[in-house]
């Protein structure tokens, strides 16, 4: 069963056996600070996500429960939707908000035919090298942990594939879009790889997943909203 907004009396099902809840992951919250506090509501402890967000990410996140943890490589394969902003003249060593910012000047040649055609770059089948910022595993332990300790290893470029990137508005230096592509997508990637095209660098400062093959956002629980109907057990 999908657990949505219209779902009546969400906190009478039972867990243990298997649900699939959408849930519309707030900013500041990590993918696993969900999943911890829904496991404390439904008082099950198999509970897992299904395509991990970042912390300043918003937005959809199916979360599995009890036996249908099982079937959480299903959701994950599944095509991702994303809408969010590219700041050009900016770079960071997490390639978002989340660490120190350098500031660079936008170059004058920098015009939306330009823009477009580096766009264009990053369509189809495309090789990404996964951030340092990232839980990408090197020798058993997560790349972040590695960055926050000031050290960089060697990553492998991973093939991706983006299905569509539409160029929404672009109001310099900012560059809104939207986003179709395959499950490993790093998104803070292709904001620095297109800032790095451009010869001006460029970070991720927004990001909102919308739809996760046919699930969307727009049915998905607010974290706040999912909880308030525990309270009364």
């Amino acid at each position: 069963m999908i657990i949505t907004r219209q779902t009546k009396d969400p906190q009478n099902l039972d867990y243990l056996s298997g649900q699939v809840i959408l849930i519309d992951k707030p900013v500041n919250w990590t993918s696993f600070d969900v999943v911890s506090k829904i496991r404390k509501l439904i008082k099950v402890k198999k509970v897992g996500h299904a395509g991990t967000l970042d912390p300043l990410a918003t937005g959809l996140l199916i979360v599995c429960t009890g036996k249908n943890t099982k079937v959480i490589s299903d959701y994950q394969e599944k095509r991702k939707k994303y809408t969010g902003i590219i700041t050009l003249g900016k770079s960071s060593p997490s390639m978002d908000l989340a660490t120190d910012v350098t500031e660079k000047i936008l170059p004058d040649s920098l015009t939306q035919d330009k823009i477009i055609e580096v766009r264009n770059k990053f369509l189809g089948k495309i090789l990404q090298v996964p951030p340092m910022y990232s839980a990408v595993k090197h020798k058993g332990k997560a790349l972040y942990k590695f960055a926050r300790a000031g050290k960089e290893v060697e990553r492998e470029p991973k093939q991706v594939e983006v299905f569509s990137f539409e160029i929404l508005k672009i109001d310099l230096p900012d560059i809104h879009f939207e986003i179709v592509c395959s499950k490993g997508t790093y998104i803070r990637t292709i904001a620095n790889d297109f800032g790095n095209e451009l010869n001006c660098g460029g970070i991720l400062s927004l990001l909102r997943r919308t739809e996760i093959g046919e699930y969307k956002v727009d049915d998905a629980y607010e974290m706040n909203e999912f909880s308030s109907m525990f309270r009364t057990l």
